[in-house]
């Protein structure tokens, strides 16, 4: 037996997205039903990015979800960008008067999940098998069957795909009617969590000959660093020691700074690659976050644009749902796309600028070394990079 549920807009994905905007539609009147195969314990459990544009924050707050990010995150005012041995700031505060804010993923994560619950949000976690149903009816569905074997449906006028990126729904549309764009790259991260102090205030953009490292930061006593490494790297072939001895030769230079050590808790190989999915909307499936867009996390874009996709496509479903408007959903796309495209060139920019190609000769090393030059001694350089990574003037 199948029991089946009626509902306005169906989520597949309970990550930050599909919660997200559930959540707006909820402050709009609209119910939801957001149905993720994932626990909640799973989802609290994996470590994601950990920066936010200041529009984030704004959204997180504006809608009574920010509490946790004001009294915990940390804003950042700026970055280093350190080459040639040499750290060089971009001034966030003074060239655009915004800040970034390091807040961890799992933890906006959190914080949706717990409002949820606290409206009484229908969250179902931990489901099994679950598919989507005729997405170009007037009634599309999500079936799935939950941890007690039970076969369950959920109907709804409108259907959204926020199931990250190994998505189903983006394989809805079909063949003949999507562009899928990718970029991929011959890189990964080697990321570790180490148990120390912080090694700088603000996140460090590293170029080296040995390539890229990001120095970055979880709480007082936690840190996440990465460096560019091969994508087959084996992560058990690296000991503290090792990973310390490279870090360290990475970060090196004539201003003496090196990086505060402890032990390692978490090692990891972190492949990506530049992905964008068109369109955004078929009949009335629309997809939201990785599922329809993947970038690079050098420019600490990926939850940003997530976000910023549901706060449009919240907007349009009001109209549609409120004023029985179904072109209204023909903005989403457009509109969410103009700024992803916008992220994937910040992205691909700082990711070719920041580390080191196969095959890179003298001339590439020395032109990338004039790159970073040009933005860090040129205010119009500096504010570009400060508007893309805060999230662009909000007008």
């Amino acid at each position: 037996m199948t029991h089946t549920t009626s509902t306005t807009v169906g989520i597949v994905g309970g990550g930050p997205a599909g919660l997200m905007l559930s959540h707006l539609l909820a402050i709009a009147g609209i119910d939801s039903v957001v149905v993720d195969d994932r626990t909640r314990v799973e989802i609290e459990n994996t470590v994601r990015a950990g920066i936010l544009e200041a529009g984030s924050v704004r959204l997180l707050t504006d809608t009574g979800v920010g509490g946790r990010v004001l009294r915990e995150g940390i804003a950042h005012e700026g970055i280093s960008l350190r080459f040639g041995g040499q750290n060089h700031r971009i001034d966030f505060q003074g060239l655009v008067g915004e800040s970034a804010w390091l807040y961890p993923q799992t933890d906006v994560f959190i914080d949706l999940a717990n409002a949820r619950d606290r409206d009484g949000g229908d969250v179902r976690f931990g489901v099994r098998g679950t598919r989507v149903l005729e997405v170009t009816s007037d009634r599309p569905g999500i079936a799935y069957t939950d941890a007690g074997g039970t076969g369950h449906e959920v109907r709804c006028d409108y259907l959204v795909g926020a199931d990250g990126s190994r998505s189903i729904c983006r394989f809805e549309i079909p063949e003949s009617l999507r562009t899928h764009y990718f970029r991929e790259y011959p890189f990964a991260w080697f990321g570790i969590l180490a148990e120390a102090p912080k090694s700088a205030p603000e996140l460090v953009y590293t170029h080296s000959p040995r390539g890229f490292a990001l120095i970055s930061q979880r709480t007082e006593t936690l840190q996440r660093m990465y460096f560019q490494c091969d994508p087959e790297e084996d992560v058990s072939a690296w000991s503290d020691d090792q990973i310390w001895a490279e870090l360290q030769a990475r970060v090196a230079g004539p201003d003496g700074f090196t990086l505060r050590q402890g032990p390692i808790t978490d090692k990891a190989i972190l492949r990506f690659r530049s992905f964008v999915a068109e369109p955004m909307r078929h009949g009335r499936l629309l997809l939201a976050g990785d599922a329809a867009h993947t970038v690079p996390p050098t420019g600490a874009k990926g939850l940003n644009l997530a976000l910023a996709d549901v706060r449009v496509l919240a907007e349009v479903l009001e109209r549609a749902v409120k004023q029985h408007d179904a072109d209204a959903l023909d903005d989403y796309g457009p509109r969410a796309l103009a700024r992803v495209w916008k992220a994937q060139h910040f992205s691909y920019w700082m990711t070719t600028m920041l580390h080191a190609l196969p095959g890179t000769t003298g001339f590439d090393l020395h032109r990338q070394l004039g790159e970073l030059a040009s933005v860090t001694g040129s205010a119009a350089g500096s504010t570009y990079l400060a508007e893309a990574y805060t999230g662009w003037p909000s007008h």
